[in-house]
């Protein structure tokens, strides 16, 4: 029997509302007991986790592993390191690979490698359309059977509102999410910021929040017509918070997401036409930012995901208008968000923990998320003083593309463990 026991932390489990000073002992991979002064089983590993925060294992749903396909760009292996790094205990990873992962063999492949090469649980996500095209439906009960949590064309919006009705209605038997993500083309077409002021002024095609916003509202409407859970990710835009607000008041099934670089950056920082501030959706106005944070505190969004999108330096080293859009964020999340939301009062801690783990295990309905006995043995500690600036030549991951390069901040991730195994450091 494995067992460790972390000793004299403070324990703070929004599953149970626990805030307190506690041990926490694991066994065998569970929770096997939370509490003051407990005892450490003979041949008992003890982690000693005195002035630092003792939290569930946090859980990203939304990153890019890039394998199968595009290995330069990351792999299992290397998003994995940069996830337990990040303090993130499971991932679910995004369908555009190549082959796009649209079967079940596709999902087999990535979860084997998971088990083989993994330093973090790994969680597929399958193609709601054959090879991303938009065209015609995957086989969705074939993905559900071989592992896959959720439904997402993310990187592309599936534009057909009859289609994405079907494969709403089809996920209804397995309970699964459609993951939508959210972008008129057409509105957005040829853009490659926020269409806006700061765009006119630095000469770059802009796309209208309304892009958002529209096939947000299409989507809530299609999810209230079917009743299936529809989730969106990456939102971005007040509008997208209010019409989710909204449909949340009608009892509609969704849930939403919010990214680390939208909650703290604006489309300020492109200009310095950084290739680092390129992302999709695009960083927008400082209402939006502010819309946003006061949706995650007060839960209209759901959960905190990172859309960790890896590039090659290569590939993001030309002019911002070439550049490829999106940006990494596994490892910078946690010390971003304690330092510019909890430090300065914009967000409770707990608020933070439960939006990083008892929210999206809630989600997607994932293992996890708490610490009570039979619970994954899924654990992040924090350490709320410890300063550090951040540096992507020190990064796990294989790709550099962040736009926190150089920020200082206070507020670290201490260890990762998960199934009672110190994965970091």
């Amino acid at each position: 029997m494995s067992a460790l026991l972390i000793r004299h932390g403070r324990v703070l489990d929004p599953a149970t509302r626990l805030d307190a000073v506690a041990d926490v002992l694991i066994e065998d991979g569970r929770i096997a007991a939370v509490g003051p002064g407990l005892p450490a089983p003979p041949g008992a590993a003890v982690f000693d986790a005195a002035g630092l925060v003792v939290c569930p294992g946090f859980i990203d749903l939304h990153v890019h592993l890039r394998e199968p396909g595009y290995e330069y760009k990351e792999t299992i292996a290397t998003g994995t390191r940069a996830a337990a790094a990040g303090g993130f205990t499971a991932v679910c990873c995004m369908a555009n690979t190549r082959p796009v992962n649209d079967t079940g063999s596709i999902t087999e492949y990535i979860l084997e490698r998971a088990r083989t090469e993994g330093r973090v649980r790994v969680y597929p996500i399958g193609a709601v359309t054959r090879g991303l095209a938009g065209q015609e439906l995957s086989e969705l009960a074939e993905l559900a059977e071989a592992g896959c949590v959720a439904f997402s064309d993310d990187g592309r919006a599936v534009m057909n509102a009859a289609l994405y009705r079907r494969a709403m209605e089809y996920t209804l038997p397995f309970g699964l999410p459609v993951v939508s993500h959210a972008e008129d083309h057409e509105l957005s077409r040829g853009a490659v910021m926020n269409e806006g002021v700061v765009a006119t002024e630095l000469g770059l095609p802009g796309a209208p929040g309304a892009a958002e916003d529209v096939m947000v509202a299409r989507d809530l409407i299609l999810a209230e017509l079917t009743g299936a859970h529809v989730h969106i990710a990456h939102v971005s835009t007040a509008g997208a918070v209010r019409l989710i607000r909204d449909a949340k008041a009608r009892g509609v099934r969704v849930t939403a997401e919010v990214t680390p670089h939208h909650l703290t950056l604006t489309e300020e920082a492109v200009r310095g036409f950084d290739p680092n501030t390129k992302m999709n959706p695009p960083l927008r106005t400082k209402r939006d930012v502010e819309a946003l944070v006061e949706a995650l505190a007060d839960g209209t969004i759901d959960c905190v995901a990172t859309d960790h999108a890896p590039h090659a330096v290569s590939e993001k080293e030309g002019e911002f208008d070439r550049a490829p859009f999106g940006v990494i964020g596994l490892e910078t999340a946690v010390p971003v968000l304690l330092d510019r939301l909890v430090r300065p009062g914009l967000l409770p801690l707990a608020t933070l923990v439960a939006r990083l783990s008892t929210d999206p295990a809630r989600v997607f309905n994932l293992p996890g998320g708490r610490l009570t006995p039979g619970a994954p043995g899924d654990v992040t500690i924090l350490d709320l003083e410890r300063e550090l600036v951040i540096d992507p030549a020190r990064f796990f991951s294989k790709s550099r593309n962040t736009p926190f390069a150089g920020w200082c901040v206070r507020g670290a991730v201490a260890a990762t463990i998960v199934g009672g195994r110190v994965v970091y450091p």
